[in-house]
Parts: structure tokens; sequence; C-alpha cells
């Protein structure tokens, strides 16, 4: 019963398939006579023999190991599977896809600048794209040691040169400390071949790296907002359009209209009391040269007819005349 059960075909598959897994080990069994080989799609299976490479398969699907498989190993071709014996061998599951990863800074990094003694302290995130492109120097330096290897290994490795990196790009050629954001793809792309160079010892390749932004302390934050602040004085009519602008992009758009509703209600009350005044003062102008044309002296006083030789009352009867 012993010898029967040990000849039980085994299936060689990535048992413990996770996204984030980049590589795993199928190892320590014995493959037996009749066992099956599994590749599913965005894999590849390397057998190894001794820390070595027998064969690389990419097809996907399901393989006999004795007739379609052993055939194409280089030292275990011509393997032969006994009543009671089977192969050793390991076999190394590679995931074949990209990998798309975020990083950011922990804490600021400080940026030498003549301006600040102290350095300009700033953060920092992205994303970084990696995949596997060298199995030689994977098994050597990673596979050889390791059961499985995952995303975080190589973020780890990643975040652990980033600051350097960060600080050496950002400070090339005499970036503008206070505007990074226009320098941003250069930045990136510097970074990114310096870590290419240092990852693909490990048979990684660094296929793209972003920053998506840079942020500052809130001191110098504010001061950027105060110098384009003030900058925008100068032109009210484009600070106008600006702050009308930003307010209907926030959904605020109501506040800023009532504001210019009020200022533009204000100056028409004004305008309004400036015409109501001078119309009264015109209104009283004329009604004094009304009132002086009717108070006029007649020449002959109306009660009696007696000249008035310019008096005002009449010398005859009393009578006033005006």
């Amino acid at each position: 019963m012993g010898l029967f059960s040990g000849q039980l075909a085994n299936v060689v598959e990535w048992e413990e398939y996770r996204d984030d897994m980049i590589f795993w080990k199928w190892t320590n069994k014995e493959i037996k006579k009749g066992s099956k080989l599994v590749i599913r799609p965005g894999q590849d299976a390397i057998f190894l023999y001794n820390g070595k490479i027998e064969g690389i398969f990419k097809d996907e699907g399901e393989f006999d190991i004795e007739s379609q498989i052993i055939p194409f190993l280089s030292t275990l071709k011509g393997f032969k599977f006994g009543f009671n014996s089977g192969m050793r061998a390991e076999v190394l599951f590679v995931n074949t896809k990209e990998f798309n990863v975020r990083w950011g800074t922990k804490n600021p990094i400080s940026i030498p600048t003549q301006s600040l003694p102290g350095g300009m302290p700033v953060r920092s995130f992205g994303n970084f794209v990696f995949k596997v492109n060298d199995y030689i120097s994977l098994i050597d330096k990673v596979a050889g040691v390791k059961q499985m290897y995952v995303v975080d290994d190589i973020k780890e490795r990643v975040i652990a040169v980033l600051d350097q990196l960060l600080m050496k790009w950002i400070s090339k050629e005499g970036k503008d400390m206070f505007n990074l954001q226009a320098n941003a793809y250069d930045i990136a792309n510097g970074i990114k071949q310096d870590l290419d160079m240092q990852i693909s010892k490990l048979g990684i390749e660094i296929t793209d790296f972003n920053i998506e932004s840079f942020s500052y302390p809130e001191e110098i934050a504010k001061m950027q907002s105060k110098a384009a602040s003030q900058s925008m004085v100068g032109d009210m009519n484009k600070y106008t359009q600006m702050a009308m602008a930003d307010n209907l992009g926030s959904g605020k758009g109501s506040n800023i209209a009532g504001d210019m509703m009020n200022i533009q209600m204000g100056m028409a009350i004004g305008q309004q009391m400036m015409n109501n005044m001078n119309m009264g003062n015109n209104q009283a102008a004329s009604n004094g040269s009304v009132k002086s044309s009717g108070g006029a002296i007649p020449k002959f006083c109306p009660n009696c007819g007696t000249p008035t030789n310019g008096a005002n009352f009449c010398g005859n009867c009393g009578n006033k005349l005006s």
C-alpha cells in the first residue's frame, strides 16, 4: 500500500496565487509519473534542478510532464520514471504582469537652497510600475533563497533610496524650489533611470515612474498664496474674474454672484440719490424763479388803479403790492 500510494501523480501548479505576488516556488515535492503541469494566463513556469534553470515554459495550459516537459529540459531530458522513483525538482511560477505601486515620502526631505539656510522641506507622492524581465538575475539574487516574493518587498527597496534620488534630481540644474511641479516630468524621468539601474540587479525593470504632486510646509504655502494675491491686486478685473471662476468651480458661485449683485445695487442706489439731489436743486431753483416773477410790483394798483411808481404799498389806498 505504501509503494502504491507513493506513485500517486500530482499537479504542479501555483497553489497560493495572489495579485501582489511576483513569484511563488513549488518545491519540496517529488514529481511522480503521470503528473501534470498547469500554467495559467499571466504566468511563466521555470523548472529548476540543483538551483539551475532546466527549462522555461510560457504557454498557458495543462501539460503532461513526462511527455511534454521533460524532453525539453536541459540535463533531465533523458529522465525515466521508475516504479517507485520520482523527479525531485523545483518549479518557479513567475507573475508576468506589470505591477502598479503607489509611493509617498514618509517625512519631509530638506532640499538645499540658498534662500532657506535649513533647506526646503518637501513632501511628494506618486506611483511607479515594474515587471520581471530577467529570470537569471531573479533566481540568482532572490528566488534562490526565497519561497515567494511580493510587491511590498520591491516597494520597500524603492522607498529606501527614493529620498536620496528625489534630493539629487530636485537639486540638479538649479530647479525652482517654489515651482517644482513644473519640473515634475524631468525629475521623475531622472529618478526612473537611476531606480531602474539599481532594481535591475534583482531581475526587475522599472517601466514607469511618476510624480503626481509636491507639497510644501503650511508657512511656505501661505507665502505663495500671499504673493499670488498681491500680484492680482494690480488688476481688479482679473481678480474678480478669477474669483468668480474659482467659486463657480467649487460650487460657491451663489456667494460671489450675491456679492457682485450687492455692489451693483449699492452703486445704483448711490447714483439714484445723486440724481434725486440734482432734481431737487433744479426744482428749488425753478420755484424761486417762479416766485420772484409772480411777486413783481405792478405799475398800477389793482385796487384803485393809482400808479405805484415801484412802491410796495399803494400811496392812495394802502394796498400791499408785492
